[in-house]
């Protein structure tokens, strides 16, 4: 989750002002924290929140229809719970709307939002079943269009593939059996990739910025330097490349210092679980 968090914070200043290079300072003044951090700790919590509930209950299938179900009912209540103290942080259109309507209803979207806050579900899953499960319930809430729900699903996939063991290559061939295309470069897009908001046109360049990289770092550079909507292809990027790199602890005490103390509460208490 801190990957993607990094991802975002470093690439906010870059969204409407893009760099098309991989040399800049990673951290400054002007960056800042966007819906797609904000979104991704939402999901932990709806997740920690459901596991405990079904703790007390001495149920703990997270496979289950009854987990799932009430999963997405947890997503939506601590979205909107916690999105509402948020209301300028960037949320897309359509989301606004739905962050602060009475009666949350899945709207057909195919978004990225569906991809940028999903990280938190490779930490948890122990199959591949169980990420494609575990996706779909956090996804339809709100992003319920095929290509939002492929979209989420590629990029918990890539992680939950990293999180196991699989190297870049098997990473990429599976990507490219079941879900996205890759045959392109980095270098191939960079002139000419334009600002887009849907899974199917940055879940592909964000992974493909990962299989690139050489490091965490380096896949956060990366994913900045082909422009577009440079927080929350960062973001992408940054989830799963923390799985399979970790992240220097320098880059997490950087960005802890953007999150004010009720998303570090989540932070800690998510990492005090997991870990």
């Amino acid at each position: 989750m801190i990957g993607a968090i990094i991802g975002d914070i470093v690439g906010s200043r870059f969204e409407f002002d893009n760099h098309r290079s991989t040399e800049f300072e990673l951290f400054t003044e002007d960056c800042f924290i966007t819906d797609d951090s904000i979104m991704t700790l939402a999901v932990a919590k709806a997740i920690m929140e459901t596991d405990k509930s079904f703790l007390s209950e001495q149920i703990y299938n997270r496979q289950e229809e009854n987990y799932l179900d009430r999963l997405s009912v947890n997503v939506v209540a601590v979205m909107q719970e916690i999105g509402k103290n948020y209301p300028d942080c960037g949320y897309g259109g359509s989301f606004g709307v739905w962050i602060f309507s009475n009666n949350p209803q899945p709207y057909g979207s195919y978004g990225n939002g569906a991809a940028m806050r999903i990280s938190p579900v490779c930490k948890i899953a122990q199959s591949v079943d169980e990420v494609k499960l575990l996706s779909k319930a956090i996804t339809g809430i709100s992003h319920n269009h095929q290509e939002g729900i492929k979209g989420a699903e590629a990029t918990a996939m890539a992680a939950y593939l990293a999180k196991t063991g699989y190297n870049k290559e098997l990473i990429r061939k599976y990507i490219e059996e079941h879900y996205y295309a890759l045959k392109f470069t980095l270098d191939e897009i960079r002139d000419s990739y334009i600002f887009n908001e849907t899974c199917q046109e940055t879940v592909p360049q964000a992974i493909k910025a990962f299989l690139e990289s050489e490091s965490f770092e380096d896949a956060i550079r990366k994913a900045i330097s082909i422009g577009g909507d440079s927080d929350t292809v960062a973001a992408i990027t940054g989830g799963i490349a923390e799985v399979y790199y970790g992240v220097p602890e320098k880059l997490i005490e950087k960005a802890l210092t953007y999150m004010d103390d009720n998303l570090l509460e989540i932070y800690y208490e998510w990492y005090g679980i997991t870990r």
